[in-house]
């Protein structure tokens, strides 16, 4: 039988590929982790690393057995979570994934509510772009994850989804740039350079997909970024072109020296909610974040400041 602080420390070798480095993060000896190689090889009768120069590499055999560790810890951790709640009630920690400006503009609300109701929860707060959140909730790393529900993230036998808000992306430009010289056709966005976020996040995988659908060359992307709506002074001064949320170009807003593009092809409706994923453990508190952010969503969409565009 594998002991669980032999598949912890495991993990943690080929994770590190240097047993220095793992037994620095494990405060263990490198004696003790050599030992813990032995077990399991000795008992799995194969070997599960080799030497690479002065790392440890996997062995194809070592591949499939941290594939399969990883997942007998995550779910080791999830019993101990749930046996804990079990005991303490609505308490423990919630782990949470949001963009930047969503953890700014939409979290703090929520989050409070949350405290004031369950005094003993804790949160982590993880933000990034939301390919990088999403493939994070799928290795169980968070609970719950503010974004967009997108064609991924709809199927409904992996994740459990609730929406919480629509919003409108638009093509922008600075006011003052030429496209704004005469009556705005779709051939003109072919004519200029954009900044766009990388080619993994929905909304440049959509504008990319109506470029096509409209008989026009992709894009001209001179500058990618991972949050957009931290740019739009950028954007305005360089004259590039963008993508960004309606929301943001409201009086006040962070895009108000922006101008939409008023093009209807180029305007792409989104929903915007939390995503979770089924197979995971949901705790008492994530299931109340739920509940809390459920209930304001109408607070949500009149709030004043945008909703900002990398949260969708």
């Amino acid at each position: 039988m594998i002991d669980l602080r032999d598949a912890t420390y495991f993990v943690a070798i080929a994770e590190a590929g240097n047993l220095a480095l793992a037994a620095e993060k494990l405060g263990r000896t490198q004696p003790a982790l050599t030992k813990c190689i032995q077990r399991l090889e000795e008992d799995l009768r194969t070997e599960l690393f080799r030497h690479e120069g002065r790392r440890l590499a996997l062995t194809e055999a070592g591949n499939v057995f941290y594939a399969r560790m990883r997942n007998l810890l995550s779910y080791a951790s999830e019993v101990r979570r749930e046996i804990s709640d079990l005991g303490t009630g609505i308490a423990g920690l919630v782990r949470i994934g949001s963009a930047a400006t969503a953890a700014e503009y939409m979290l703090p609300p929520l989050t409070a509510e949350l405290i004031a109701q369950a005094p003993a929860v804790t949160l982590e707060l993880t933000v990034g772009m939301n390919d990088v959140l999403v493939r994070a909730l799928v290795e169980k790393n968070l609970d719950l994850v503010f974004g967009p529900l997108t064609q991924f993230t709809r199927d409904t036998e992996r994740f459990e989804t609730f929406p919480l808000v629509d919003d409108d992306v638009v093509a922008v430009a600075s006011h003052d740039h030429p496209i704004f010289d005469r009556p705005v056709a779709v051939d003109d966005l072919v004519k200029y350079k954009w900044v766009l976020s990388g080619r993994a996040v929905a909304t440049r995988q959509w504008l990319e997909n109506k470029f096509r659908s409209l008989g026009l060359e992709g894009p001209k992307v001179q500058m990618e970024t991972s949050s957009i709506s931290l740019l739009p002074r950028l954007i305005a001064e360089t004259k590039l072109l963008s993508f960004i949320s309606l929301r943001n170009l409201a009086p006040g807003a962070v895009g108000s020296q922006l101008r939409e593009i008023p093009l209807a092809e180029t305007r792409m409706r989104r929903e915007f909610g939390i995503i979770r994923l089924r197979e995971a453990y949901f705790t008492p508190a994530a299931r109340l974040l739920v509940r809390i952010a459920s209930g304001k969503t109408s607070e949500l969409i009149d709030a004043e400041g945008p909703v900002p565009e990398r949260m969708f």
